[in-house]
């Protein structure tokens, strides 16, 4: 991938469609397979072939209904999202026929892309294509950026085992952190998370309260939190910040992934204890920083090179594997990046 010459465009194309509102548990009965025909690029747009495309669990939240700052799926209309794909057919001249691109329409094998919303990769840039759609530039950004990691630094990350978590603890580390603390929902996990991805020590869901549980993780408190979680993750490591400590807010999985969409209640936060240990917490949103993939992309690709980063992830192959790739992700099956392979 992609492949040295571009293969004939057959006149119909699968793709994934919301067939209800997922208002309990998301079971691939919540999705459709339809065979449609091949869009036709209108002027302005390309016609992208997908290869790889990602599911998060943004995405579980978007079927649900609820008010996001992104726009929800519509029921009897196909899914979108990141995905990896080469150019078919590009009419207006800008693009060229097998270029590896970006693009935000997965849960298709085709789709009909305007220019502007299609970015070309270099095929040298990473060893792996499926590459491109790792969460580690958020991850990258949250710990950099927002939380400004330090040498030394005790750094506690929540959902560590996620698309963002798992190379979370990795880049603590690359960073200078003295010890790198993660959540996840298994001892399974954990002991993975602990022997190849950077983490000196995990905190499993379910086997006790999070806050003891983080108080024996780091004894000392957390310099900076990065925080995919929420809920009562993030009122514990409050509870165990040191002066000036660095929370960087990246998500909210306890209430993404939950029966209903919804699961726990909205956090309750200490402001006395914010005031006084003088924490600072900061939201980080990708969107804000356009030109960090582009400074991720060349951070992770040396660091895959030479073997001091990896790249966990789970791939399924198929898009009828796509809806179960989904309701696996929301059940916490897999560790890293889920994608599909079309």
């Amino acid at each position: 991938m992609p492949p040295t010459v571009v293969p004939a465009i057959p006149a119909v194309h699968r793709e994934v469609r919301l067939a209800d509102r997922a208002d309990g548990e998301l079971t691939v009965g919540h999705f459709t397979i339809a065979e449609v025909p091949v869009p036709e690029p209108e002027p302005g747009q390309v016609l992208v072939r997908t290869r790889v495309m990602a599911v998060t669990a943004a995405m579980r939240t978007q079927m649900a209904g609820m008010r996001l700052p992104m726009a929800s799926f519509v029921p009897g209309e196909a899914l979108w999202g990141s995905a990896v794909g080469e150019v078919v057919v590009a009419p207006g001249g800008g693009f060229t026929p097998g270029e590896l691109v970006h693009h935000p329409y997965g849960w298709r094998e085709f789709a009909a892309v305007e220019e502007s919303r299609v970015r070309r990769l270099d095929p040298a840039e990473l060893p792996n294509p499926a590459a491109h759609l790792s969460q580690g530039a958020t991850a990258w950004g949250a710990l950099r950026l927002a939380a400004e990691v330090r040498p030394g630094d005790t750094v506690f990350v929540s959902g560590a085992a996620g698309g963002v978590g798992s190379l979370a603890g990795q880049l603590a580390r690359r960073l200078g952190a003295g010890r790198v603390v993660g959540s996840t929902g298994s001892e399974r996990k954990a002991a993975r998370l602990r022997a190849e991805l950077g983490y000196d020590d995990t905190i499993v869901r379910g086997a006790g309260p999070i806050e003891r549980q983080l108080r024996r993780a780091a004894p000392g408190g957390i310099d900076v939190l990065l925080d995919t979680v929420g809920g009562e993750q993030l009122s514990a490591a409050l509870a165990v910040a040191r002066p000036d400590a660095r929370f960087a807010l990246v998500g909210a999985l306890s209430s993404q992934l939950g029966e209903g969409g919804v699961r726990g209640a909205p956090v309750e936060l200490d402001a006395a204890l914010i005031i006084t240990r003088r924490v600072a917490l900061r939201g980080f949103g990708l969107h804000a920083h356009p030109d960090l993939p582009q400074e991720w992309t060349k951070e992770f690709g040396q660091g895959l090179r030479e073997g001091s980063l990896a790249f966990p992830h789970a791939l399924l192959k198929g898009i009828e594997q796509a809806p179960r790739a989904l309701c696996e992700l929301v059940q916490g099956r897999h560790i890293g990046a889920v994608l599909v392979e079309l």
